[in-house]
């Protein structure tokens, strides 16, 4: 390797002996072929070792491809297709200069496409499902160097959008489009626990996010998301905010998208923080667990039980909904969702154990954990949690013979 490679946080050091960026789908095609073992960093911003290709493997990075993949839009079919190495900033440039947007967007407007859907990466919106519910076809480059377009329709396609990269390496996604909208951004502060009537808070604007540091019961902040093609719904339940917020307690609101009820294009408003700041440093480690909606209220209690063990290692905490999607390995396979986001401070070693009490607080209610981010619960348990587990370590072995793409990661997850 001729480089030292890490994750967004600096917790991983990828171990890998080569890294390449090939400039060219035919470099890519040779690459993946005379290799043994491959894994793809996408825009890095994973917590755990899903990305790692071991010290005999190859970790590749597509972000050299937008010559050959970037990112061409159909006005008339509504649909975009996109490179393995576009990130979702440059995607929603492009999109919207035609007019165009995408249906939904996750709170940081820096990751990759490919990456994002791979791993089950969603915004938030009772009727917005998780961001590859917008997939509609998958260009893969399989462990000989050929190539695979895999779309709806297709038998295999529940299993080859959010497939972790066991699949070789997606090249290219095709995105179903809708026309440009305009939202416009409220928030709110102090809602609190006691009383909360969580449906209705969370179906009162196209995207809803609650924030808490655990620190008391309740939330410090509620950001609604509103299309402006949709009715403004009444939010007695917490103050409006008089000044601009940022998600974390003292940190500045400068890197946020705008607030206070001024419109503007979706792309601008969906994302938490703007495209030409960086959020954060990566001085932080990150959890997310994703449950049935239905037992939102419950898992919100259940946290609050332990919230004095939580606080003292969190940064913040972010509540968000996601509609159920039909991808095998989804986190909101088959079930409306709730998706409770921890983001904790830089120390693993003082993080692990309350990762592990929280995943003992929400697990009567069979939690996913996303796929990129830390977590202690055994593989095994994991596996339970996904009745299409099955399907998809036969559609892996019917496109990797070999294991050239999977790792102890991935290892773990496929098989029993």
């Amino acid at each position: 390797m001729t480089e030292t490679v890490s994750n967004w946080a600096g917790n991983i050091i990828f171990a890998a002996k080569e890294l390449h960026r090939p400039r060219s789908l035919d470099a890519l095609r040779s690459l993946v072929a005379a290799s043994g073992r491959v894994r793809v960093l996408g825009s890095g911003h994973s917590f755990n070792e899903i990305a790692e290709p071991g010290a005999d493997g190859v970790l590749v990075s597509l972000d050299a491809l937008s010559g050959d993949v970037g990112v061409e839009v159909d006005t008339a079919a509504r649909t975009v297709r996109v490179g393995g190495g576009i990130r979702y900033a440059e995607l929603a440039r492009r999109v919207h200069e035609h007019g165009l947007a995408l249906p939904n967007m996750a709170s940081l407007p820096h990751i990759s496409v490919a990456g994002s859907v791979a791993t089950g990466t969603h915004g938030s919106g009772v009727g917005n499902g998780s961001l590859a519910s917008a997939v509609r076809e998958v260009e893969i480059v399989t462990a000989d160097g050929s190539t695979v377009v895999i779309g709806r329709g297709d038998r295999r396609f529940g299993g080859a959008v959010t497939s972790l990269g066991a699949l070789g390496v997606v090249t290219a996604l095709v995105l179903d489009l809708e026309p440009g909208y305009e939202v416009e951004q409220h928030v709110f502060t102090e809602l609190p626990l006691d009383g909360l009537d969580f449906e209705t808070v969370a179906a009162a604007a196209y995207s809803v996010s609650l924030f808490t540091d655990w620190g008391a019961p309740g939330f410090r902040q509620v950001w609604l998301k509103r299309r402006t093609d949709e009715p403004l719904v009444d939010f007695p339940w917490a103050t409006p905010a008089v000044e601009a917020q940022h998600p974390v307690p003292g940190m500045p609101a400068v890197n946020c998208t705008a607030q206070f009820g001024v419109p503007g294009p979706w792309h601008e408003r969906l994302p938490h923080f703007r495209a030409e700041f960086t959020p954060s440093s990566g001085n932080e480690l990150q959890s997310e667990y994703l449950l049935p909606r239905r037992h939102a209220t419950e898992a919100l209690y259940a946290i609050d039980g332990i919230r004095q063990t939580v606080a003292r290692v969190l940064q913040i905490c972010e509540v968000r909904t996601v509609a159920a999607d039909e991808q095998w390995l989804s986190p909101s396979y088959g079930r409306d969702t709730v998706a409770f986001h921890f983001t904790w401070v830089e120390d693993t070693t003082a993080v692990l154990p309350t990762v592990r009490a929280v995943e003992a607080a929400l697990e009567p209610f069979e939690p996913r954990p996303h796929w990129g981010k830390v977590f202690e619960m055994p593989a095994g348990v994991v596996r339970t949690r996904y009745p299409r587990i099955d399907d998809f370590t036969a559609l892996a072995r019917v496109l990797d013979p070999a294991g050239k793409f999977t790792n102890a990661f991935v290892q773990d997850v496929l098989e029993s």
